[in-house]
């Protein structure tokens, strides 16, 4: 393990907040602009050419997550200075289309982005409970051009959630690629689902092993009450994956372990480190300096507090670095664009946390 003394600086100057109407500076997804009422459900992946992908759900009418919902995405081929207008990679008029799980395979260069939906009338609780018209279901759209143009979304539902699953949900976060040599290649999404007879939430993660031809169900956790996670390998080629935790006598993250590709997952455990007010966050692991890196509002009742953690010893301890903003924050993802440089993706505003998603950059210097 390499030990680095590390300088990390903020490239917006969050501790200095701004309005750009009801967003905060740094937005590229304002809430209550180009033909949605709210942004949400931000992921973030970097292509082989450089080029970064930052998806979310465009919501048409409302906050709600359900209704008129479209996935949507804009890029940037400068680390993130500027972007580009924004593209509507799936829309299927008044229906549910979202939860963004992209994962980019480096050997191929094709991005992969998995998602779900539903009909826009049906209700979460109401497909919980199999009262529903429809359920929810999983695709998959593909980019061999960098996000430019993508395939029409293919069904995989049949292959990757059981008969006895009712709620489903990919991510939302990016997805990885192992470079294990025991299972090199293998692209892998972390994901969630709602047992119909139990109603009990757990965690489990999908994969293909064939460059995102075919997507086969990987393992599920033995235990519940979690439910959307991200996940990160660790030099070992052990798998960490990170869950949003509904057991309030611990708040704070669980995490579980697998040593055989996402097959079978380890008894779940509270990483008492990582407090959350339960909700989404993400973790990256950054091969070039060893480290591991958690972003969630760190807030044990609220979401607030949008705050990135750095791990030197493969998530054993954490040490906070950054709070990108101390305001109303919610969801998040991370990715790597140099070896110095990570990018945060988050969803955050001055009076509540769905304003805007807002993009900057973390600097790791020797």
């Amino acid at each position: 393990m390499k030990h680095l003394f590390i300088l990390i600086f903020i490239s917006l100057p969050f501790l200095l907040l701004s309005q750009e109407g009801n967003a905060l500076k740094g937005s590229i997804y304002i809430s209550g602009s180009e033909g949605y009422n709210t942004f949400r459900i931000p992921a973030i992946v970097q292509t082989n050419s450089g080029r970064l992908l930052a998806f979310a759900e465009g919501r048409v009418n409302g906050s709600s997550d359900t209704g008129n919902i479209d996935l949507v995405m804009k890029s940037s081929d400068d680390d993130g200075k500027t972007w580009s207008p924004l593209k509507i990679i799936w829309d299927d008029g008044n229906n549910v289309c979202g939860n963004p799980a992209p994962v980019v395979d480096v050997q191929t260069g094709e991005i992969h982005l998995l998602m779900t939906w539903n009909l826009g009338e049906d209700r979460e609780r109401d497909i919980i409970d199999r009262k529903s018209k429809d359920t929810r279901r999983v695709f998959v759209s593909s980019s061999s051009d960098d996000g430019d143009s993508w395939t029409t979304p293919k069904e995989i539902t049949s292959s990757v959630k059981k008969e006895n699953w009712t709620w489903y949900a990919t991510g939302p976060c990016h997805g990885i690629q192992l470079k294990s040599s025991k299972i090199k290649g293998r692209l892998l999404i972390p994901c969630d689902h709602i047992e119909a007879e139990s109603k009990q939430y757990y965690s489990h993660t999908i994969f293909s092993d064939d460059h995102g031809k075919t997507w086969l169900l990987g393992g599920t956790t033995p235990q519940h009450q979690v439910n959307e996670s991200t996940v990160a390998e660790l030099p070992d080629g052990k798998l960490l994956l990170n869950m949003r935790n509904y057991d309030r006598s611990q708040k704070a993250r669980k995490i579980s372990y697998s040593e055989d590709g996402g097959l079978t997952w380890s008894d779940i455990r509270s990483d008492t480190a990582l407090i959350e007010p339960i909700c989404q966050a993400s973790l990256l692991y950054t091969s070039d300096n060893d480290f591991l890196w958690f972003l969630n509002p760190a807030n044990t009742d609220s979401r607030t507090n949008m705050t990135l953690k750095m791990s030197s010893d493969e998530g054993k301890t954490w040490k906070t670095h950054t709070v990108l903003h101390s305001g109303p924050a919610a969801y998040s993802d991370l990715c790597q664009i140099n070896k110095n440089t990570i990018g945060c993706l988050f969803e955050g505003g001055m009076e509540n946390p769905y304003q805007g998603i807002v993009f900057t950059t973390v600097q790791i210097e020797k």
